[in-house]
């Protein structure tokens, strides 16, 4: 075996600090349109970095930036919306007898309005400054209301699934028994 010399250091260390040599680019292929090659010149590199090649942005005002998280916000309020029309089909599909999948469906539609309203506030407090407080608290009431309705689409399908106790037969334990008006009694 071939000892290490104790300060001589790997070979993987000795390639990294040394890579190989960039290869000579082929002749035969022209550079594509619109690409500027690699190999320019020192001084049309400085040349370049020397003007801006766009123009300096200037910050947005405070009532600009008001009017952007307005619009976001809005967008955030407005999202449950959007799934709806998927949420309702998938949930037609899926029939009303009682199945692992119709159950499924049923579980996200009532998990994610839930889960919603209890997060409406964090939802919209990176949109949130002083001075837009009150168009602010129109998107989280629109935002509440469209959670709403996602939640009613999930009553929908639990009473299509027959579910909920709105038949008078689902009741019959607190009916009180009726008292018969004739008794009838057969022949012997």
């Amino acid at each position: 075996m071939s000892q290490l010399k104790p300060n001589a250091a790997p070979k993987w260390v000795v390639d990294l600090q040394s890579p190989p040599a960039a290869k000579n680019k082929n002749a035969g292929i022209p550079d594509p349109p619109n690409y500027t090659s690699q190999a320019v010149s020192s001084s049309s590199k400085k040349r370049d970095l020397a003007k801006p090649s766009t123009p300096q942005r200037t910050p947005p005002t405070p009532e600009e930036m008001d009017t952007l998280k307005l619009k976001k916000a809005w967008e955030v309020a407005l999202g449950p919306v959007k799934n709806l029309p998927m949420t309702g089909i998938m949930m037609y599909m899926s029939g009303n007898s009682l199945q692992i999948f119709s159950i499924m469906m049923v579980f996200m539609a009532f998990k994610t309005p839930v889960m919603g309203l209890l997060s409406t506030n964090q939802a919209f407090e990176r949109f949130e400054t002083e001075t837009n407080r009150g168009k602010i608290l129109q998107a989280k009431l629109a935002y509440v209301l469209m959670q709403l309705v996602a939640l009613a689409l999930g009553v929908w399908k639990v009473n299509g699934m027959g579910l909920l106790p709105t038949t008078r037969s689902d009741w019959l334990a607190w009916e009180p028994q009726r008292e018969p008006l004739e008794f009838a009694v057969p022949a012997l």
